[in-house]
């Protein structure tokens, strides 16, 4: 079963069959997939989602759903991955445009990475991160992360940055 973390505002929960269509939405959006590979149509959003929570089976922690607290949207998705041949454990985020500048990356990031230092025991954790994405840079300055080297993933050229270790603050 997969736990339900929350913040003051957020809800970090397992996915359900009704947020495709808010995901597809997502996925479509060309300034929210800029530097997650593209726009996907619906068939290729479903089968991201099913990579998302299969994961889950495969590695036993995953991406939950944010949900606004006050309204219960469909407001991103952030959490733990590490698909096969990634540089680390990742922290991840992402958050749909009409929810973005509020920190709910930060919050979502932060309540996950707490999760994996204080329930899964990771000793450390990365955030893979497109040099582009001034957004995503900034969450993870917030969440106290820091560059540790240029990469290349999947055909692209990534930041890996590495987080606190638990019990260290930023």
């Amino acid at each position: 079963m997969h736990p339900v973390l929350e913040t003051a505002r957020l809800r970090l929960r397992p996915w359900r069959e009704e947020d495709f269509d808010p995901f597809a939405a997502f996925c479509a959006d060309e300034e929210s997939r800029r530097y997650l590979g593209g726009v996907s149509d619906r068939p290729n959003a479903w089968r991201s989602m099913a990579v998302i929570v299969g994961h889950w089976a495969l590695r036993g922690y995953g991406i939950w759903v944010i949900e606004d607290k006050a309204t219960g949207a469909f407001a991103g998705y952030s959490g733990l991955w590490n698909p096969e041949g990634w540089p680390g454990p990742e922290v991840t985020w992402s958050v749909c445009a009409a929810f973005r500048r509020r920190g709910y990356a930060v919050e979502a990031g932060q309540r996950a990475r707490d999760f994996a230092y204080g329930e899964l025991k990771w000793p450390t954790a990365v955030s893979v991160i497109h040099p582009g994405n001034t957004a995503s840079q900034r969450v993870a300055a917030r969440l106290g992360a820091a560059i540790e080297k240029r990469t290349e993933l999947r055909g692209s050229p990534v930041d890996v940055y590495r987080h606190p270790g638990p019990g260290k603050t930023h």
